[in-house]
């Protein structure tokens, strides 16, 4: 039995719940974010500064710095889903339902122990990018393609370590089985102003 069939069947299920063409598992939405934006930088889209809100979680502008943009901040009170824009790119870290998937965006979703679905760890890319789709699944496995033993590899791509497990692809897909077709947002958390921050000025 190959091991990773369940992570491509969890991916499967996550979206046709989500409405998306393709789910790209990693280990986590901050990894999703990232993997995102490092995908806009491959084709020369990263713009020089993005903005989010200022009241987020600590690693969105983390990453934002990561991938080599400057961070900027606006007032909004967002509920679930939150754009850093002007790229289409949405954090959806806090909202979990069927049929969420907006066309022609990517929207990363979380699932650890907190969240709706509940498991261990882990984060979904959703988009509908056939060419984003095979950089996605290669930046997320250290830049090489499924399937292909490293001796094989001609290693063209850059990448990083950050799939998600069999088992915690097993957990969800399970947890996905019996979940609810439509959830509320949860709420927010008690967010710090990122502004004030001195890393991001």
């Amino acid at each position: 039995m190959q091991p990773y069939q369940v992570v491509k069947d969890f991916e499967r299920a996550v979206a046709d719940y989500c409405g998306s063409a393709y789910a790209v598992s990693v280990n986590s939405c901050t990894n999703a974010l990232f993997l995102v934006l490092m995908w806009h930088k491959s084709k020369g889209m990263l713009p020089d500064a993005i903005e989010i809100p200022r009241r987020t979680y600590i690693s969105v502008p983390m990453q934002i710095r990561h991938a080599g943009a400057k961070v900027t901040f606006r007032d909004e009170d967002w509920t679930g889903v939150y754009q850093l824009a002007p790229l289409p790119l949405w954090d959806a870290a806090r909202r979990f339902t069927s049929g969420m998937y907006d066309s022609g965006h990517f929207m990363c979703t979380s699932h650890h122990w907190g969240k709706t679905l509940g498991i261990q760890q882990g984060g979904v890319i959703l988009h509908d990018s056939p060419e984003a789709d095979k950089y996605l699944r290669r930046a997320r496995f250290d830049g090489r393609p499924e399937g292909v033993a490293p001796k094989d590899d001609k290693f063209e791509q850059l990448g990083w370590h950050c799939y998600m497990s069999p088992e915690v692809a097993a957990e969800g897909l399970m947890r996905l089985s019996i979940l609810p077709k439509k959830n509320a947002d949860l709420p927010k958390d008690a967010y710090s102003d990122l502004s004030r921050i001195a890393l991001f000025r």
